[in-house]
């Protein structure tokens, strides 16, 4: 996530648009990188990426709005 700059389930779901997956197609180490849903950067505007939120447990989809939703909660934006 962090090497891509964006959630892991949306960049898992970018592989799945172009007929494929991010294991077969990312040319990673699939033991040390992962593109299912459940890790957000954090960023800050002028800074980059500081740091990720993740969770995992229930489905990519449920983990992603799970990431969402406590972020929206956290900035005031429910």
């Amino acid at each position: 996530m962090d090497r891509f700059g964006h959630a892991s389930y949306l960049v898992g779901l970018r592989y799945v648009a172009q007929g494929s997956t991010f294991e077969q197609k990312s040319r990673l180490d699939p033991d040390t990188y992962a593109a299912h849903g459940g890790a957000f950067p954090v960023t800050l505007d002028g800074t980059g990426v500081i740091g990720t939120v993740a969770v995992s447990g229930l489905t990519q989809a449920q983990d992603h709005e799970l990431v969402v939703a406590a972020l929206r909660e956290h900035l005031g934006q429910t």
